[in-house]
C-alpha cells in the first residue's frame, strides 16, 4: 500500500508543478533568492548592518579591513554573485554554491557569531535543497561559465590583494599600498614572478605559496569552464546532426531502439509524418543516414529539449526498460509542452505501475499476445473493438490515437 501510494503521490506533485509553470521558475528561482540572502546574512553578521556601505568603502581605499572580516566578505560576496548562475540553472554555479555552503558551514563552527547557530542551520537548509535539485541545473553556457570564471578569479584576487597589503611587513621591499599590493598578486598568481618583491617570514612564504596554488587551480578551471561548453556544443552538433534539416516542432518523438520503435518510426515516416528518434547511444557510421536524431539520456531535460519534445505532437517511450519509460513521461510533463505522451509496457506486472505515472496512451502489444492466444484456442471471438482497447489502453479520452479509417 505504501509502494504504491509513493508514485501516486508523485505523480500528483508532477500535475502541480505543470499547472502552476514550475519549469520556468522552480526550483532554481526559490534557491537563487534564499542563497542571495544567505549570503547577504553572512556579510550583515560580521561586517554590521551597513555593510554596503563599508564595501564600498573599501573599494574606493577609505576603509581599512580586517584580515578576520576578508573569508565573510569572500564567502558572502560569492554567495550573492554566484544566485545569478543559479537563475540560469548553470551546473558550474550550482557546484560553486554547494562549495560555498560547505564553506559557509565549516567557518561558522569554528568562529563565534552573533546568530551563528541559527546561520548554520540555515546553511545546512541550503546544502540539502542544493543536493535535492541538483537535476534541476544542467546547462552548461557560456555565459554562465563566464560568470563562474570572473567571479572564481575576483575572488582570489581580493583574497591576494587584501591578504598581502596586511602582510606587508613580511615583504621585502615592505608593501604599504593596494596598488603595489595588487601588482604583486597578479604577478605571483600568474606565476610571473619578477623577483622585486620577496617574502620573508613564514606567514608570507605560505600565504605566497596559497596564491599560486589557488591561482594555476582557478586559472585552469576557468579556462575549462569557458571553453568546454563551447568544445561539448561543437561535438553535440556533429553527434546529434539532422540529417533531413527538419523544423523540430510539431513533430513525433519516438524514443528507444527496440523492435516496436523501429517499426513505429518507419510507419511514422512512412506516412510522411516528421519524426525524431531518440537514442542513447550513437548509431554507427551511415545507419540512420538521412534520418533526424539525437543522442543522449532520455530522462535528461536538456537532451529532450534537444530533440524538440516540449514543441513535439506526441513523445512515444518505447525503451527495453519499463521504469525508464515512465521517468521518460515525468521528464515530458516537467517541459509543460504540448506534446501527448506515449509509454510503452513490455511486462505486464508493470502495466499498473507504468499508469500511475499518467501518460496519454499506454501501449502494451506484448502484454496482449497472451491473451489473444487464449481466445483463439478457446474459439471466443476477436473483436477490432477489443484490440484497440487492449493494445492502446488510455488513460483519459484524450489519449486514441488515430487509425486512419473513419469512425
Amino acid at each position: 500500500m505504501t509502494l504504491s501510494l509513493v508514485p501516486r503521490l508523485r505523480a500528483q506533485l508532477q500535475h502541480l508543478h505543470h499547472g502552476l509553470a514550475g519549469d520556468r521558475w522552480f526550483p532554481h528561482v526559490p534557491l537563487a533568492v534564499l542563497f542571495a540572502l544567505g549570503g547577504v546574512w553572512m556579510l550583515r553578521i560580521d561586517l554590521g548592518e551597513n555593510w554596503h556601505l563599508y564595501a564600498d568603502a573599501l573599494l574606493r581605499g577609505t576603509a581599512h579591513l580586517q584580515p578576520r572580516l576578508l573569508p565573510s566578505l569572500l564567502i558572502g560576496g560569492g554567495m550573492v554573485t554566484m544566485a545569478l548562475g543559479l537563475l540560469l540553472r548553470s551546473r558550474l554555479a550550482w557546484t560553486m554554491a554547494l562549495l560555498l555552503v560547505v564553506t559557509a558551514s565549516v567557518s561558522l563552527m569554528f568562529t563565534q557569531r552573533p546568530d551563528g547557530r541559527v546561520l548554520f542551520g540555515y546553511f545546512v537548509f541550503m546544502l540539502l535543497a542544493l543536493l535535492a535539485a541538483w537535476r534541476q541545473f544542467d546547462r552548461s553556457s557560456v555565459a554562465a561559465s563566464t560568470l563562474f570564471a570572473l567571479t572564481s578569479v575576483a575572488m582570489l584576487l581580493m583574497y591576494a590583494t587584501f591578504g598581502s597589503y596586511y602582510l606587508g611587513a613580511d615583504f621585502k621591499p615592505k608593501i604599504t599600498d593596494l596598488v603595489t599590493a595588487l601588482y604583486y598578486s597578479m604577478v605571483t598568481m600568474s606565476t610571473v614572478g619578477y623577483g622585486d618583491i620577496t617574502p620573508q617570514t613564514p606567514d608570507a612564504k605560505l600565504f605566497t605559496v596559497s596564491v599560486i596554488v589557488l591561482g594555476v587551480a582557478v586559472f585552469a578551471t576557468s579556462l575549462t569552464a569557458v571553453i568546454a561548453p563551447m568544445v561539448s556544443r561543437s561535438l553535440q552538433r556533429i553527434v546529434n546532426r539532422r540529417g533531413t534539416g527538419m523544423k523540430r516542432e510539431n513533430h513525433f518523438v519516438v524514443i528507444g531502439n527496440t523492435s516496436l520503435a523501429i517499426n513505429t518510426w518507419r510507419e511514422l515516416a512512412r506516412r510522411g509524418r516528421p519524426v525524431t528518434r531518440l537514442l542513447r547511444e550513437a548509431p554507427e557510421d551511415g545507419e540512420l543516414k538521412d534520418v533526424d536524431f539525437v543522442v543522449g539520456d532520455p530522462s535528461s531535460l536538456e537532451v529532450l529539449r534537444e530533440a524538440g519534445a516540449h514543441q513535439a505532437e506526441a513523445v512515444l517511450a518505447m525503451l527495453v526498460d519499463d521504469s525508464e519509460n515512465a521517468f521518460v513521461v515525468l521528464a515530458v510533463k516537467e517541459l509543460t509542452g504540448k506534446a501527448r505522451t506515449v509509454a510503452a509496457v513490455n511486462d505486464a506486472r508493470h502495466l499498473s505501475r507504468v499508469k500511475l505515472v499518467q501518460p496519454d496512451v499506454v501501449i502494451a502489444p506484448q502484454v496482449l499476445g497472451g491473451e489473444l492466444l487464449a481466445m483463439l484456442l478457446s474459439g471466443e471471438p476477436v473483436t477490432p473493438d477489443f484490440v484497440m482497447q487492449r493494445v492502446f489502453q488510455e488513460n483519459k479520452p484524450a489519449g486514441t490515437i488515430p487509425t486512419g479509417r473513419p469512425s
